[in-house]
């Protein structure tokens, strides 16, 4: 009974020394093994691991890629037309020993905001340089100056113990005091263009009218001048045809014409005072009037 009294306390104090002593590495992380501060173990691979318990201690770190979303700043191109540019980058931890060298009990934390800082000065620098306008920042040269920016970042960003895999300008804006000003030339820049389009639209509108309206009026001119040729055409046609059927018996001709015009004078609901032998009746026979100032027939 006395011997299961002290074993008890052993055996838990084994078992607390044994899981003191062991820790896990997973394929998401690196460690350190850390001896009053001192760097004792080096851990980049997943697995089993083991160290003195209550005197050596363990920091993890990512493996995996980490990301960055930078704060807005501002950068002046050689044209001096200020922007504001907000970047996003990526970066992995290579080596752990010299991380935790740069960042200290900072960690993940204080290793952004150094890595921040670097990025922050390399697009000033990168997008500031002789011949690198707003124009171009915004143009498909771009790509070009991100590349440039990951480049000298990563150079920078080696002595962390990380790697810059990539940095990316998510936005580039104008300052917001500068927007106002902008957007109000944009917009006088966009009136002047449409009045000069109306008023180009009005001047061709002329012109095209002023082209309708005389073709209109050649068109008239000349289709009067045809019906009046086709016109006089068929009256002279129209002559020719009577001439030549009344040609060929003129007291025939001289009688239609007689009739013709008792048509169109006895039409008329009118008094005639005229000679019997007025050469109007010459082809009634036996013609004569009957009383009072009325025309009557003729009788035989």
């Amino acid at each position: 009974m006395r011997r299961i009294t002290y074993l008890i306390p052993i055996a838990v104090l084994a078992v607390v020394l044994i899981s003191s002593s062991i820790f896990v590495v997973d394929e998401r992380q690196r460690a350190l093994v850390l001896q009053f501060g001192q760097i004792r173990q080096v851990i980049d691979e997943p697995g089993l691991n083991f160290k003195i318990p209550f005197i050596q201690n363990v920091i993890y770190y990512e493996d995996r890629i980490l990301s960055l979303d930078t704060a807005a700043t501002e950068v002046t191109p050689s044209d001096d037309r200020r922007l504001v540019v907000d970047a996003f980058a990526r970066y992995r931890i290579v080596d752990t020993e010299q991380f935790n060298r740069a960042v200290g009990a900072g960690g993940i934390r204080r290793a952004d905001d150094l890595i921040e800082d670097i990025l922050n000065d390399r697009i000033r620098a990168v997008l500031g340089a002789d011949g690198v306008t707003s124009n171009t920042i915004l143009s498909e040269e771009r790509a070009a100056l991100m590349v440039q920016i990951t480049n000298q970042a990563r150079a920078r960003a080696a002595s962390l113990g990380v790697t810059i895999l990539d940095v990316r300008l998510k936005q580039t804006n104008l300052p917001a005091q500068n927007l106002d000003a902008t957007f109000a030339r944009m917009r006088a820049e966009r009136e002047r263009e449409a009045a000069d389009e109306i008023a180009r639209g009005e001047e061709a509108a002329q012109r095209i009218r002023a082209t309708a309206d005389r073709t209109v009026v050649e068109l008239v001119s000349d289709a009067a001048r045809e019906a009046e040729i086709t016109r006089g055409e068929a009256d002279a046609e129209r002559t020719r045809i009577f001439a030549e059927a009344f040609g060929q018996d003129a007291e025939f001709y001289d009688f239609t014409r007689s009739l013709a015009a008792y048509e169109r004078a006895l039409q008329q609901n009118s008094t005639f005072v005229i000679s019997p032998d007025s050469e109007f009746f010459e082809y009634f026979d036996g013609s004569a009037l009957g009383g009072g100032n009325s025309l009557s027939q003729p009788s035989e």
